[in-house]
């Protein structure tokens, strides 16, 4: 059993309660395969017998449908987004990861909250307004942070993959560029800087998601089979406080093996902007 330990402080009526669950995110840009990669450990996972729960940004039955709505519009203010962001964040939490990971399941979740703290810092969103808004958060057990070398290198899967480029994960929304191409170079560039500054903060496990699909399931498999054969209070030190910098201390912004699948697979990214 673990003991509950959030980044700031819990949603009011949430149960401090030890829990036999674990809570694994897999982060990164847009477009790096995490989808994809859920996937996989989750069939290898309950492949080997155990409960599994994957979620992800915009799937909370409360904010979920209202965020895909707005984005259509390519009308929805910075500080609206922000809160449906954190909206849909609890929502999930509170009805969907708590109560997997008290009843034994291991919950994978495509995204977590820095992901939402990324993306509001780009758009200038206030530091320590956006942190104490995810304070309710969960510290996870380990977070494996999808890293391409570049966003170039980002941009040529995203076109090899025939999916095209969105509005939202381009950057459309801040002006950076007059093209999709080039907006999305540079908002992405944006993106990676504040994941590589949290990656020191919250002790990502970086994974070069640039090699090939396989190797990157087969060192996912690796890091995670020992989080969930450990004992659970060993595995409580894994993403604690101590070794895990809390929200409240983000600094404000710098000026089974897997078969290969093709790269329009690797790239089955659900559009959540």
């Amino acid at each position: 059993m673990k003991e509950m330990k959030f980044y700031g402080t819990a949603l009011p009526g949430i149960e401090i309660e030890p829990y036999p669950g674990k809570l694994i995110v897999i982060e990164g840009t847009d477009g790096v395969g995490r989808s994809t990669h859920v996937a996989l450990l989750r069939t290898w996972l309950e492949s080997a017998g155990h409960a599994v729960l994957d979620t992800g940004m915009t799937r909370s039955v409360l904010a979920g449908r209202g965020i895909k709505n707005a984005r259509t519009g390519h009308t929805l203010g910075r500080l609206t987004l922000q809160l449906y962001y954190a909206t849909d964040f609890a929502d999930r939490l509170e009805n969907q990861i708590l109560p997997a990971l008290r009843a034994g399941f291991v919950v994978l979740t495509d995204r977590y909250i820095y992901s939402a703290i990324a993306r509001g810092l780009v758009r200038g969103a206030d530091p320590e307004w956006i942190r104490r808004i995810y304070g309710i958060a969960l510290v996870p057990d380990a977070v494996f942070y999808l890293r391409m070398p570049s966003a170039e290198a980002l941009a040529r899967r995203v076109l090899a993959s025939g999916r095209g480029f969105d509005y939202w994960e381009s950057g459309m929304d801040l002006g950076l560029a007059n093209d999709y191409y080039d907006s999305f170079i540079t908002y992405q560039k944006l993106l990676v800087k504040e994941f590589d500054r949290m990656s020191g903060e919250y002790g990502f496990h970086v994974v070069d998601a640039s090699r090939p699909l396989k190797r990157v399931a087969a060192a996912l498999r690796r890091s995670i089979t020992p989080l969930i054969q450990e004992p659970a209070s060993q595995a409580s030190e894994v993403a604690s406080p101590t070794n895990v910098s809390p929200i409240s201390r983000i600094p404000p912004p710098a000026t089974t093996s897997a078969e290969p699948q093709s790269a329009e697979a690797q790239l089955r990214e659900e559009k959540s902007a």
